[in-house]
């Protein structure tokens, strides 16, 4: 019998897999932080045969390179991926022995990147899964805009294509098992689901129930904003990432603190955003550990600036430094770990500012000097707004923040967790700011003057 253990890597919304027999296994796209793999593998009692890439990662630095070298596993690549290290390129029709009548089979799924392949699991020849990565998700496909402007159209046409292989050459009840869809900015739209098949997927992805044209126009007119740092990953992963460094960072005391944010570092502060309001470090930057920090802190920080991560304790801490490993953040420049009143000297004080509910926002008299500041990103600002507001996506806020008018600051997002962002950010500047900490819903019921229409930046 065959097995297939998912590994969630939440904060990114990814997942990675590890599937095989009695004896051994395959690893497919797995996480920078190879222990988690191996630790899956040590639990079933089997050895990693083979690791393989689905694609050139565009959101995460793959673990693959380092976990074929510490297994002595055979590293398959897409023959057509161009990368700097050696590994066993793999072809369309490829077929390699997993466990005792177990098999990967290669299938050339172009859309998402140009060299993207697909790997059908078959047991004594039947195909019961199918590891898709970046091409058939769960709902939608992934994005086809991460490579090169002028192949999107080209590679989206090729996504309506190779769904449509997918759901020609496999059977309606093998599994379908995406390493995007589940949070990603590298899915075209979030996984409606937490599992299907080729049989579910033919009944209602629109890659599958629209003509092409029909579909492409769709899915371009409906792609978001790319995470800045994705421009990195790639060209990581082609060169070949070093292996992860999870030992813990140098200790800051309250000297050492002031002097990183004196000097213009990154001081950021992983405890949640309701804490972090009623105290923190002056300057500090507020991303929650249990946040996407992955995502937000590797966004918005200037690559290579130096970070000095502020935790609760240990156990935050490593986690977080775990997650940012994952987008290429590698090693923290200091840590500590505590109390907020441990991170300043005796003559300074913790800054804080409020939160509110959309509630509050509304009792505010209209006359009363005040800014709306709306950090959500054009695609979910287009659904309505808040009359009047500023808006400001959280990605672009670091470098706009002169455009936000003087006054009171009310940030809000659609829940609460990017408004602590930018809060934060703001806080940090000297402006006085009000963290709304509520669903985008709760502006409606609230009474506040909506606007809904052409998407306007005023």
């Amino acid at each position: 019998m065959f097995f297939i253990d998912a590994l969630e890597l939440e904060g990114l919304g990814n997942r990675s897999y590890l599937a095989g027999g009695a004896h051994t296994a395959v690893a497919v796209d797995p996480p920078r932080d190879i222990d988690q793999v191996l630790a899956v593998a040590a639990r079933r009692g089997v050895r990693i045969s083979h690791v393989v890439e689905t694609h050139i990662h565009n959101d995460y630095v793959t673990g693959g390179l380092d976990l074929a070298r510490v297994t002595g596993a055979v590293y398959r690549v897409p023959a057509a991926a161009r990368v700097s290290f050696a590994r066993t390129p793999v072809h369309e029709g490829d077929t390699f022995t997993v466990d005792d009548g177990i098999t990967l089979r290669a299938l050339a799924t172009p859309g998402h990147t140009p060299h993207h392949t697909s790997y059908v699991l078959e047991q004594r020849g039947a195909a019961v899964a199918v590891f898709t990565g970046g091409s058939l998700l769960i709902g939608t496909v992934g994005r086809p805009d991460l490579v090169e402007p002028r192949l999107t159209e080209e590679l989206a046409r090729a996504q309506h294509a190779s769904a449509h292989r997918l759901a020609a050459e496999l059977p309606d009840e093998t599994e379908v098992r995406p390493t995007h869809g589940f949070g990603s900015f590298c899915s075209s739209a979030q996984a409606d689901g937490d599992s299907t098949t080729i049989g579910k997927e033919r009944a209602g992805n629109d890659a599958l129930v629209q003509d092409v044209d029909a579909f492409v126009a769709g899915l371009l007119a409906g792609l978001d904003d790319v995470p800045a740092y994705y421009a990195h990953m790639g060209p990581a992963n082609a060169a070949g990432p070093t292996p992860v460094d999870l030992t813990a960072p140098p200790v800051a005391d309250s000297a050492d603190i002031a002097a990183r944010l004196a000097a213009g570092e990154w001081v950021v502060d992983l405890r949640n955003r309701i804490a972090f309001a009623q105290g923190h470090v002056a300057g500090s930057f507020n991303f929650e550990a249990d946040g996407k920090i992955a995502t937000y802190l590797a966004w918005l920080i200037p690559r290579g600036k130096p970070v000095t991560l502020l935790a609760e304790s240990p156990e935050q801490l490593a986690k977080a430094q775990r997650e940012l490993a994952r987008v290429g953040i590698d090693r923290p420049a200091a840590a500590a770990t505590g109390e907020p009143a441990e991170w300043i000297s005796a003559n300074d004080e913790l800054r804080d500012f409020p939160r509110a509910t959309f509630a509050d926002l509304a009792t505010l008299d209209p006359s009363e000097h005040r800014i709306v500041l709306d950090v959500r990103r054009d695609s979910e600002r287009a659904d309505g707004w808040i009359k009047d507001s500023v808006h400001i996506p959280i990605h672009q806020l670091h470098r706009r923040q002169r455009e936000v008018p003087a006054g009171v600051v009310w940030v809000h997002c659609a829940s609460g967790m990017r408004a602590g962002i930018a809060a934060s950010l703001l806080d940090a500047a000297g402006r006085d700011v009000v963290a709304v900490d509520d669903s985008f819903e709760a502006a409606r019921r609230a009474g506040l003057p909506m606007v809904t229409g052409p998407r306007s930046d005023a």
